[in-house]
This record gives C-alpha cells, structure tokens and sequence, in this order.
C-alpha cells in the first residue's frame, strides 16, 4: 500500500489548463499540486480531505469568478482558514483591493516572475504554519492555567470542608447540582438569556468557593454540636462577608473578571432569602444575583442530606418536600421549579459522589 504524500498541498483554481500547467510544473517538485478548472470543482476540492494549505485563484473565470469563490471560501467554517492568493492579469489597483477585501493574503499580477510565485508561496505557508503552533500554544498554556485555576480552587474549598466536618464529596455534588440547575434553566424559562454556556461552565468551578470564608471562623463555632448563640450565629454569618473580602483582593491584584464577579455573586448571595430575610445585606428577590440563587438552593439540597455535626441527614424526599415548602419564601421560585423537574438528576448526582450519607428515599 502507498503512503501518502505528507508535503504541504496546493490547490490551483483557474479555467485556463495551461496556466495550471505553468504553476503546476514550478511546484510540484515542493508540494502536492491540485488542480479545478472552475469555481465549483475548486471549493469542493478546498472542502474534502486532505485539504489543501494553500490556494491561488484566478479572478477572470466563466459562471463564479475568482472573487465568489474566495467570498465563500471565506465564509465557510471548513475553509475560512486556508489561505488565498489571487494570481491575475486584472492590474487595476481596485481589483488588487477587493480581493484583500475578501480575505486573500496577496495578489500576484501576470506575468509573474517563477521565483516570486514560488517564493510567495513558500511565505505565506511558513506564516500559517508559525500560526497554527502559536495558537496550539495558547490552547495549551490555556488549558494548564485553567487546570491551575481548578485545582487552587478546590484545595481551597478543601480547607473550608475540612475545617467544617463536612466531606469530600461536597465539593463535587456542590458543582454538579449547579450545573444542572443552570444547564436545565439556561434551556427553560426566564432566565435563559443569563445562562450562556460560558457562564454555566464558570458557575460551576465557582461553586467550590462559597464557603470559602469560613477558614476565619473559629473552631469553637465551626464545629459547634449543638445550636449557636446569637452572638455565635453573628460571627458565623460573617464567612460571607470574609469569603467576599477575599476575592476582593485577588481582584485587586489580578485584576476583575468574569470568573471573580460571579464567585463574589455566588458568595455573598448564597444566604440571602428571596422573601429578603436573609444575609448579609437583606436582598429580596430578583436583586439577589442569579449565581446566588442557584447557589442557595444547592447548598441547602446537600446540607440537608448529608450529617453535620448538628443534625443526621434527610432523606431526598424529605428534603425535596423542605426546600417545596420554601418556594416563593427561601427560594426562588423558579430555581425551585427547575429543582422538582430535575430531581432525579439530583438524586443521581448525590449517589454517584456519595459519602454514604444519604438514607433511603
């Protein structure tokens, strides 16, 4: 079996066979030569695999000319990338315009100089190939900053549970209910417009942090077995506002962004009550910050069906009746709704990052 050529292609488009000829003798000892003697057959050739790294296009062509081709050419997501160089008699400086207008990378005029073709060729391939490593490179260094970004993440959630009785798996079910109230609302009902894909995917690596604050609590309280005092409950409720203040700082240093100002939301807004009765700052309603919503109704869901130091854990149904009972009071209604359409998704999550908490429904 023949392997196949691995040089770089080049794809000609042009109605003349001899003018194809021409280029194809002075590049076909470089690269792999193509050829389509119309539009038609060139943007097909451009579209199948292996597809060409380069392409040089006639202008003056019967039924798609030159500039047709490159327009589609470039508004097709499969061949946008794939540079174009127009190769022409046309020598009016306008034509030159509106072929770089279109997206081409040069205009050769006929009758051109062998070695200008072939050195412009060899260019513009060296560029694109500079390109394509530079953007892999930034895919990577993007992929291992946001893999740090996670990972700090959740040792710093990690510190909080671990100061707070709770398990490891909090982290995890925390992040997956969000995920899955925000996936579920991001499809149905009002608040679709707010749950864009990237922001579901930064509501959930936010999620680990909204109890960050309560590495300054004391022990004393923390880990309290029994019911706070009021002043105990005061100091409590400060984790909010220290988990708040942390983000603060590192704003302060990295500078804001979209992944802090949700987090900052999702902190602060996790304890207040849609009736307004809640903390730190008594918001009602929809001035409460939509990641805080979601958040609030998370965090009750697992704090009621795991044991803490105060109390041994609900059954799914017990606290899906609990957190029923708080629509329109606690909760927002339509994040509860969205949680009764998605109960068993819930239940599912809870059972695939288990500590062995839950009773039987």
């Amino acid at each position: 079996m023949a392997t196949q050529d691995t040089r770089q292609r080049v794809l000609i488009i042009d109605d003349t066979p001899e003018n194809i000829e021409v280029l194809r003798q002075l590049l076909r000892g470089d690269y792999v030569v193509q050829a389509a003697i119309n539009g038609k057959k060139g943007l097909d050739i451009a579209q199948a695999q292996p597809q060409p790294d380069i392409i040089l296009l006639d202008i003056m062509m019967p039924e798609m000319d030159g500039y047709e081709v490159c327009r589609r050419l470039k508004g097709l997501p499969a061949t946008e990338h794939i540079p174009v160089v127009f190769i022409t008699a046309l020598d009016q400086t306008g034509h030159e315009t509106t072929g770089l207008e279109l997206g081409a990378v040069d205009y050769i005029r006929k009758p051109f100089e062998p070695l200008v073709v072939k050195a412009r060729v060899h260019n513009h391939l060296r560029l694109k190939r500079y390109e394509q490593a530079l953007e892999a490179l930034v895919q990577e260094r993007t992929a291992e900053l946001a893999l740090t970004q996670q990972v700090t993440i959740e040792a710093l959630a990690s510190l909080a549970e671990y100061r707070d009785s709770e398990t490891g798996g909090h982290i995890k079910r925390t992040q997956h209910y969000m995920r899955a109230l925000a996936t579920h609302l991001g499809q149905h009902g009002p608040y679709r417009a707010q749950l864009d894909p990237q922001t579901i995917e930064l509501l959930f690596r936010c999620a680990p942090l909204h109890d960050i604050g309560k590495v300054a609590v004391p022990d004393s309280i923390l880990l309290k077995p029994g019911k706070l005092t009021a002043e105990e409950f005061e100091q409590m409720k400060r984790h909010v506002e220290y988990g708040a203040n942390a983000l603060d700082v590192a704003k302060g240093q990295l500078g804001s962004s979209h992944f802090l100002r949700l987090a900052r939301e999702l902190i602060l807004g996790h304890h207040e009550r849609w009736d307004g009765r809640g903390y730190p700052n008594g918001l009602a309603g929809e001035d409460i910050p939509l990641a805080g919503r979601l958040m609030a109704l998370v965090d009750v869901y697992d704090a009621l069906i795991c044991t803490r130091v105060y109390k041994e854990a609900f059954s799914h149904a017990e606290a899906a009746k609990i957190i029923l009972d708080e629509r329109g009071a606690q909760f927002d209604p339509v994040v509860v709704d969205a949680f009764v359409a998605l109960t068993e998704q819930f239940q599912a999550i809870a059972h695939t990052y288990s500590d062995r908490l839950l009773p039987p429904s």
